[in-house]
């Protein structure tokens, strides 16, 4: 028993020491584990290290490839490139060590567009994916870029103001213009770029062939502007239904008559606006007959360009084609606003700022004047103070003799050539003798629209009036009313807002222009970069570059 419980001490006393025998021959298998754990690990991340700078090289090797297959192909699109796309495309590659690559090259092209397609394949050897198996990676690059001008409606509107006489602007302008119209209109296929030209000056000369569909007042028709009111600036369009005011036709400029020669609304040649229209030579020969007069209204300008892109004209342009003054072509035109497949541009250029917009007061806008006309006695050309005859005859109450003939200084009972006039001379015997004579020809009454198409303010004022002293103030100064600059250049601010709120493109070049007209124009311009300063030859710089802005690249893939 003794024994036997000794011998249990015996095992128990010793049961540790095997203990720890068994965990340290545990560790020491461990400790081998780990290590090939630790081994593993190491070499999985060494492979991934590998593998990531194979896939490194990689796109380094592909975004260089595929960034000159782009460059290569925009620049072979180029419609202005001389060089052949296939040289273009291999040169480019060959600059940049990679000619060896290029796998094709497609052109496509036809009037108005290139398109030009290139693929390039390379292969990289890998120096960590090959333990892989993968001995190489393949790079493909493929581009493919088009230059097309597409479907675009132009409104150009261009400054014919006095001042563009000076500096050979309008020389220079007439010049960039018609480069700007060859741009455009070179290798397109007919109908899908229009340009409406619209010259303005203190006004703008819709044409009749415009105007005739709009509901304009009948004062007269001898000119076609109207007077905007300041709601019509805030829209884009104009209706066809909603009553227009007329432009009386008058000068407050000169001292003209027989014609007045500077009337508000404008008539002198290419002074109406040119609408829809791909014809070269019809574009080049109204450039060239555009001659400068008048104030400066950028405002109305811009209105008139705008409604010549506002679908809502779409009537009137077919209207138009009806009547055989537009080409068939452009039937549906001006396009939605949302076609998607139509650029339109407005293109505003101005050598000076917004000045002083003259309106004949409504007294004079109908009715009959008190002056008289009689044709046989007018004398068209010499100053009208040296003329003896009896062109005009005005009628002013003053209680006697009430007809005041200003081309004699003297009054009379009737206008002259409706009664008899002493008439005195020398006869064949040498006997002076004086008698009563009829008047040769006939007087008639004249509207004030007639009487303003025939004389100035200032000559009315001045040779019909001269007999009162009031004669200034009551047929000049309150003669017409002003738009104040300062408000129409908020209205310029307003349409050319309008436009881009449409999605219209808007240029604008101020051409050796003030600093306010500057500020304008860049203000009504579609962002900083569509706005240009140009001085002298600069013109045709700043034309060639809005061409060739719209004329614009496209990556397509």
């Amino acid at each position: 028993m003794y024994k036997s419980l000794g011998r249990r001490r015996v095992a128990v006393k010793h049961a540790p020491r095997r203990a720890i025998r068994g965990y340290r021959a545990f560790m020491r298998a461990e400790d081998g584990a780990m290590t090939i754990l630790a081994l593993f690990l190491f070499l999985a991340m060494v492979g991934a290290a590998g593998i990531g700078v194979d896939l490194m090289r990689y796109e380094q090797k592909r975004a260089s490839l595929q960034y000159t297959l782009d460059r290569a192909v925009l620049a072979a699109a180029d419609l202005d490139q001389l060089v052949s796309p296939e040289t273009v495309v291999r040169s480019y590659l060959e600059k940049a060590g990679l000619l060896q690559y290029l796998s094709s090259i497609v052109v496509d092209e036809g009037l108005g567009f290139r398109r030009v397609s290139a693929t390039a394949t390379a292969e990289l050897p890998t120096h960590f994916m090959k333990l892989s198996g993968y001995d190489s990676l393949t790079i493909p690059a493929a581009s493919t870029a088009e230059e097309s001008i597409g479907n675009v409606e132009i409104s150009l509107v261009l400054d014919v103001s006095s001042s563009m006489s000076s500096n050979n602007r309008l020389y220079n302008l007439k010049v960039a213009a018609k480069d700007f119209v060859d741009q455009m209109l070179s290798a397109t296929q007919p109908g899908a770029v229009s340009i409406s030209i619209i010259p303005y000056a203190s006004q703008v000369n819709a044409g009749s062939d415009i105007l005739q569909f709009y509901n304009v007042s009948t004062e007269h028709d001898y000119s076609y502007c109207v007077n905007f009111i300041d709601d019509e600036f805030s829209q884009p369009g104009l209706s066809r239904i909603t009553p227009l005011e007329r432009t009386m036709h008058f000068d407050p400029f000169t001292y003209s008559k027989d014609p007045i020669q500077t009337p508000v609304c404008p008539i002198r040649a290419s002074a109406a606006i040119l609408p829809f229209t791909d014809n070269q030579t019809v574009l080049d020969n109204y450039i060239d007959g555009m001659t400068a007069r008048g104030n400066t209204s950028i405002d109305i300008g811009a209105k008139w360009g705008i409604v010549m892109l506002d679908p809502g004209t779409q009537s009137v342009i077919d209207g138009l084609i009806a009547q055989n003054k537009v080409a068939a072509h452009f039937s549906g035109r001006p396009s939605a606003y949302d076609s998607g497949d139509v650029l339109k541009v407005l293109i505003v250029m101005s050598d000076g700022e917004n000045t002083d917009q003259y309106m004949l007061n409504p007294s004079m806008r109908t009715g009959l004047s008190n002056v008289w006309y009689n044709a046989a006695e007018d004398a068209i050309s010499g100053s009208p103070d040296t003329n003896t005859r009896n062109a005009f005859s005005v009628f002013h109450d003053n209680g006697g003799n009430q007809y005041y003939w200003p081309d004699q200084n003297t009054w009379s009972d009737h206008p002259y050539g409706n009664g008899q006039s002493q008439v005195c001379g020398t006869n064949s015997s040498g006997t002076y003798s004086c008698a009563m004579q009829d008047e040769p020809g006939t007087a008639v009454r004249l509207t004030y629209a007639e009487l303003l198409n025939k004389v100035s303010l200032a000559y009315n004022a001045y040779y019909n009036y001269e007999f009162t002293s009031s004669a200034w103030a009551d047929w000049y100064e309150s003669a017409f009313s002003k738009k104040e600059a300062s408000a129409k250049d908020q209205r310029t601010k307003n349409v050319c807002d309008a436009a881009k709120d449409q999605g219209i493109i808007v240029y604008s070049v101020g051409f050796e222009a003030p600093a306010n007209g500057r500020r304008v124009l860049k203000d009504c311009a579609s962002s900083d970069s569509h706005y240009y300063d140009a001085f002298g030859l600069e013109i045709s710089d700043a034309f060639t570059s809005i061409a060739s802005s719209i004329r614009k690249l496209r990556l397509t893939q």
